[in-house]
């Protein structure tokens, strides 16, 4: 049960394994792209290429979706960032429980966005976790746990990146224990909890008046999507730019100011430096220096 490309190494990593996938439970083809056309999660896509059967089920909480849960007769479901609340009548169907592979070190970052939530938290490290499901929000005990540093300048893609097979390595290791009944759960901790919640277009806007840690965190954490981003007028009103990637640096000033030609800007205390940039409608990232060029930008300029 996964959704998106985080969840498309483990599916294979099952299928490589020999395990035999009864179903394979996604969300539903959605429109994307210029042409709008219906297009299927990349879960969807590798369940097909593998010829397993898909279903796409707009809710579990009927009767008619348990009687149809019950029928795949699963010793375990995996789930993988699916995209829907799981009831307890779906949860107490297979015969081992449904196990979920979750993109952080629980308790902390429970929820919808934790790579995310991690990056802009500025936290030194996250990883991925195998826990078994309760009815609540990624409360249950944890079996397995694979961590990775955050190394400064990382964006969210790149967590994410780093942490997609290593969670479908953890997830295999969690069937073969589970397969040989050495497989055991610790609950998670009371204190330390956190919840990342799903990330919203208001917060994406550049708030210079953070310290220039937090700015940077911020930008990172929100790479590449949505992308952080700040307004300015670059000769024809004022235009939104994305920034992709950023460090703290050397530098102070007007919360806001870019003081040089090196895109550094000027934060609530210290600067940061923009090492990745992408103008509205542009399909291609420049570097810091190669936008303030391109934006004949000076010294005092504001960003807004």
């Amino acid at each position: 049960m996964g959704t998106p490309d985080f969840a498309v190494p483990t599916l294979a990593r099952l299928a490589q394994d020999g395990h035999t996938i009864a179903a394979v439970y996604t969300r539903a083809p959605a429109r994307a792209g210029r042409g709008m056309a219906l297009r299927p999660s990349p879960v969807h896509a590798l369940a097909e290429e593998l010829g397993a059967a898909v279903l796409t089920p707009s809710t579990l909480r009927t009767p008619e979706a348990a009687a149809t849960f019950a029928g795949h007769d699963a010793d375990v479901a995996v789930v993988v960032a699916y995209g829907m609340l799981l009831p307890q009548a779906i949860l107490d169907l297979p015969r081992h429980g449904c196990l979920n592979l979750h993109g952080s070190l629980l308790p902390r970052w429970r929820g919808a966005a934790p790579i995310q939530r991690a990056v802009m938290a500025g936290d030194a490290e996250s990883g991925v976790g195998v826990m078994r499901m309760e009815a609540g929000l990624d409360t249950g005990p944890v079996a397995l746990e694979a961590r990775v540093p955050i190394a400064g300048g990382m964006t969210a893609g790149e967590l994410h990146d780093a942490l997609m097979p290593l969670g479908a390595g953890l997830t295999a290791e969690a069937l073969k224990a589970l397969d040989e009944g050495t497989l055991t759960f610790v609950p998670q901790p009371e204190e330390g909890v956190a919840y990342a919640h799903k990330i919203t277009n208001e917060e994406a806007r550049i708030g210079w008046s953070r310290a220039a840690d937090q700015v940077a965190a911020h930008i990172n954490g929100l790479s590449p999507f949505p992308g952080a981003f700040f307004e300015a007028d670059l000769g024809k009103g004022p235009e939104r730019v994305k920034v992709l990637r950023a460090l703290p640096a050397q530098g102070a000033g007007e919360p806001g100011t870019l003081l040089d030609g090196e895109a550094t800007v000027a934060c609530g205390s210290g600067a940061v430096r923009l090492l990745e940039l992408r103008r509205a409608g542009k399909g291609g990232s420049a570097t810091g220096a190669e936008f303030v060029r391109g934006a004949r930008l000076a010294p005092g300029a504001r960003l807004g």
